[in-house]
């Protein structure tokens, strides 16, 4: 656990100032290296979706070592084993996808504290110096440990309110996709007024006295978003920011188009992205 990196990260949430961070999907830690090199104030590895394996997971935490970039994994679930073990190997905070209540958040919560007041197992692993730093690291993980649930259902709607006041919550991140989903509109990210949903339930976690996130989908969602008054705003991510960037290059030379959804062999084509011709 970096304790300056975290502590630089709420002074400036503290002082209103964005931070800007980096969804990593893909398994290269080169990719963290890259969001460390230009000063990115967080990196999210996506440890829900996806195929990272443990093994990714600690790779891209080691590239963000002794550097002022917090390091977040979303873990699959709310659990005690998946928290305590990312928190091992020196992730700075935990992101919980798919919370809906107050109870639920307080077990989060409980899951990434060591007792009395959680119910972390204490490891030998990269947080504790692999045994060496035991009383020094208990003595401050409770206190700087980030714990961010995730809003992605209408479900959680009139909790909210009483999600704010859980102790040791301070960021709320919203997952537009699945709050869609929730709201009947499957497959879009922002359903009919699912938009409008989410800025109010913004307004109040910001009344809270607390902060709020979401992926920008372009460099104009990324300043609307700012406009909006979210603090914690993903740049995109990695693969989102290479497709944006191959389908522009393409788009220069007459050349994009869309692969076909569908992994059957007899529906390899793509779909251009102009006229949605079928092509070979």
């Amino acid at each position: 656990m970096k304790i300056k990196a975290l502590q630089k990260l709420r002074q400036k949430l503290n002082n209103n100032e964005p931070i800007y961070g980096l969804w990593v999907t893909l398994e290269s830690a080169s990719i963290t290296e890259m969001a460390v090199a230009l000063g990115l104030d967080w990196v999210l590895i996506d440890a829900e979706h996806g195929h990272l394996d443990w093994k990714d997971i600690n790779s891209h935490i080691s590239a963000a070592l002794r550097s002022d970039t917090v390091v977040i994994v979303r873990i699959a679930e709310r659990s005690t084993i998946l928290s305590k073990r990312a928190l091992d190997i020196g992730a700075d905070g935990i992101m919980i996808p798919w919370m809906e209540n107050v109870e639920e958040v307080e077990e989060a919560v409980r899951d990434c504290r060591y007792p009395p007041e959680g119910r972390r197992g204490i490891g030998g692993e990269r947080a504790t110096a692999w045994g060496q730093c035991l009383n020094e690291h208990a003595a401050e993980a409770n206190e700087n440990v980030l714990i961010i649930p995730m809003i992605e259902s209408i479900d959680a709607i009139p909790n909210v309110p009483n999600m704010c006041k859980i102790d040791g919550i301070e960021l709320f991140f919203f997952g537009p996709a699945d709050f869609s989903s929730t709201a009947g509109f499957r497959g879009q990210w922002e359903g009919p007024g699912v938009a409008e949903k989410i800025l109010k339930l913004k307004d109040i976690i910001k009344d809270a006295g607390k902060h709020c996130g979401v992926v920008s989908t372009s460099n104009q969602n990324l300043t609307d978003r700012l406009d909006q008054g979210f603090q914690m705003l993903a740049l995109g991510t990695d693969s989102g920011l290479l497709l944006r960037s191959l389908h522009q290059s393409l788009q220069k030379v007459n050349r994009d188009r869309l692969p076909a959804t569908s992994l059957d062999p007899a529906d390899g084509y793509v779909v251009s992205g102009f006229d949605s011709e079928e092509k070979k």
